[in-house]
């Protein structure tokens, strides 16, 4: 088996991990999980939500959920088992899906839930950068995934 090189949000690869309960089926990052070279993680089901689950934005320096739940220990928590999987696996790169309060690595939605998006970076992505690891997102794939997606 390949040696996996990222980590990638697993509601990019087909896996049902969304907060609604849903996924994405991007067929080039979903091959690259299928082929062994990407671990499919969702950090918030390692952090113990579950899905489908309230939507949660970032709110100051917490984590909301849309009823109100404070959500922050959860995604805390699951930016740290992201970051333990990369240690354990030297994954120097992950693959993130953009706008998620987890996985944003430009942009995130503002806490008013109201969909309004502000630059910013989600929970697991600020504390993977932190730590060195080269973030990508489905918008903005590695060259070489990039380059095999044409």
């Amino acid at each position: 088996m390949a040696q996996p090189k990222y980590l990638i949000s697993a509601c990019l690869c087909g896996i049902c991990s969304r907060y609604d309960g849903g996924s994405f089926d991007y067929p080039a990052l979903r091959q690259l999980a299928e082929a062994g070279l990407a671990i499919p993680f969702c950090p918030e089901q390692a952090g113990g939500l579950s899905t489908p689950r309230k939507p949660c934005e970032i709110a100051g320096d917490r984590v909301m959920a849309a009823d109100g739940t404070d959500c922050t220990a959860q995604y805390r928590l699951g930016a740290e088992e992201a970051l333990a999987v990369c240690r354990k696996y030297g994954l120097a790169a992950a693959i993130l899906k953009e706008g998620s309060p987890s996985c944003g690595s430009h942009r995130i939605r503002d806490g008013s839930h109201t969909g309004r998006k502000i630059p910013g970076m989600g929970i697991t992505a600020a504390l993977l950068a932190k730590e060195g690891v080269v973030l990508y997102t489905e918008e903005a794939l590695p060259p070489e995934v990039a380059e095999n997606n044409r």
